[in-house]
């Protein structure tokens, strides 16, 4: 600790009053919450040990080596009986064993330590903090102790000035420069969380509505200003419903109560990192992949599914702890997806590892290397979350092209190719077609046929290859055959035959967004 630093420690602590700081000490609270409650800030409550030795110097007390405010007591009758060991560095471990780290930076290297063993990957970190309920009651008991008590006295009235700092802020104010020192990175905004969660069996006392005590003050500011009255002869309506909710408990909560035994809370030290989004291109070249996986009474269809590889193929590189698949439509499971190949958006959960470039076409190599060749992915990088919106936004006005090998049911002639091809913008109504109306609402779609034009194919007069390009979500299979008249008008109609498809693909996916090639 610098000799700047302890100057600063010693000023701060020796500017507290005698008489309430040693009422307090009586009550077995810690130097951090004892400060906290006085409005001090900055980073003083790094220094645990400093600040008892100091306190106890200036209360004139002598420590000893059995004495709670020392650094590494592990006597759980010495746990601070407000904060229940959070600001002490005291807690109860995963395995419920008593844990003392002493001093802010063990802390902050046992949590570091963590992050190394689950292999996270830190740039910047956000801290986030939670604490049981029942430190917030313990707060306004103290709180409201210390107006009743001290109100009057000239010190308070200074004291009314500052904010008081909450458990939470304090143990931010703790290990968020250790953090940043051991991890080697600035805290602030970040898609990477640190979530430290406390939770203690003892649970607020309740009132006689049956609400907890401190939903009376769930509104309020925290600080003496705010929580004990803003001026020196008025006492806030949250107050007195404060006062009253304390009243009711009579000795079950009273600032006496604050000296039975405490146990320390439970600490959960949980690493979340927000989703990243990985925007590609996939083509399939199998009939027998479905886009996603697809299993009906426990049997699957179809050999593999674009999700499937994609994901499994992205997953192990960043790391993370589960993907969701987003694609720009959807083909069916005997549909190719061909030309430049359907936009997607992989969302990987969590992710330990940022990609990247080099990993991108590490990605794209062992998944376009699998054996088989189901499937091709190119184009892949990362992209922020709002190309999700752009995606969905974009899916109405995007076209589709197919290529369909049609039969029609008697002999192509000349004027058949001049019919389809003379077809501009055409409108067609839809209804839901039958092979999905058991998972799909019975609904009517107008949709549009922006072009069609036909290649004959050699030594054959009914069947014949049809190029299209539609809006999405044009049921293409129906347009063709008609679907009993729930497609109007269709290409066996337009055609005065039966038409139907034998085998499609699609043929380019074009989209104004972030994705357009």
């Amino acid at each position: 600790m610098a000799d700047e630093e302890l100057r600063l420690l010693d000023d701060v602590v020796r500017s507290l009053p005698p008489v309430p700081l040693n009422d307090l000490l009586s009550r077995r609270l810690c130097p951090q919450c004892i400060l906290r409650i006085f409005g001090k800030y900055g980073p003083i409550y790094t220094h645990y040990s400093q600040i008892s030795t100091i306190l106890s110097e200036v209360v004139g007390h002598q420590p000893n080596s059995d004495d709670p405010l020392l650094k590494g007591s592990t006597n759980e009758d010495g746990i601070c009986s407000v904060c229940y060991g959070i600001l002490q560095f005291i807690y109860v471990d995963e395995k419920q064993a008593l844990v003392n780290k002493g001093c802010a930076f063990d802390v902050a290297a046992s949590i570091c330590e963590l992050a190394r063993d689950e292999g996270h990957q830190v740039d910047c970190f956000s801290l986030e903090v939670s604490i049981p309920p029942i430190i917030l009651e313990n707060d306004d008991t103290v709180r409201l102790y210390m107006k009743e008590k001290y109100s009057s006295e000239d010190w308070f009235q200074e004291m009314l000035q500052s904010e008081a700092i909450s458990v939470k802020d304090a143990l931010k104010l703790s290990i968020t420069n250790p953090l940043e020192t051991l991890l080697g990175v600035k805290s602030g905004s970040s898609a990477f969380r640190v979530r430290l969660t406390y939770t203690s069996s003892e649970r607020p006392m309740k009132i006689d509505n049956g609400k907890e005590i401190n939903q009376a003050s769930k509104k309020r500011k925290t600080g003496f200003g705010n929580t004990i009255g803003g001026n020196r002869s008025d006492i806030t309506e949250t107050d007195t419903h404060l006062k009253q909710c304390l009243d009711s408990l009579q000795e079950k909560r009273s600032i006496n109560s604050l000296e039975r035994k405490i146990s320390a809370c439970c600490l959960a030290v949980v690493f979340s990192r927000t989703p990243i989004y990985i925007a590609g291109r996939y083509l399939k070249y199998s009939r027998n992949v479905s886009q996603s996986r697809w299993i009906i009474d426990d049997e699957r269809m179809g050999e593999a599914s674009v999700e499937e590889i994609v994901g499994n193929g992205i997953l192990p590189i960043c790391r993370g702890d589960n993907y969701k698949f987003h694609a720009a439509g959807r083909e069916d499971i005997d549909v190719r997806m061909l030309g430049s190949g359907r936009p997607f958006l992989l969302e990987i959960q969590n992710p330990r590892t940022l990609p990247s470039e080099s990993s991108m076409k590490e990605m794209e190599l062992k998944i376009n290397s699998l054996e088989g060749k189901l499937l091709k992915v190119k184009n892949l990088k990362v992209v922020d979350d709002q190309c999700w919106t752009l995606m969905r936004e974009g899916e109405a006005e995007k076209q589709k092209q197919y290529a369909a090998l049609v039969w029609i049911s008697r002999p192509l002639v000349d004027i058949d190719l001049l019919t389809i091809s003379s077809l501009r913008d055409l409108k067609v109504l839809q209804s839901t077609p039958v092979r999905v109306l058991h998972r799909r609402s019975p609904l009517e779609r107008e949709k549009m046929i922006h072009w069609m034009n036909v290649e004959k194919i050699s030594g054959s007069s009914q069947y014949f290859l049809l190029n299209l390009c539609t809006q999405a979500g044009t049921y293409i299979k129906e347009f063709v055959h008609g679907d009993l008249g729930r497609t109007h008008p269709s290409l066996g109609s337009i055609l005065g035959c039966r038409a139907e498809i034998l085998q499609l693909d699609v043929t380019d996916v074009k989209m104004d967004c972030f994705l357009t090639e």
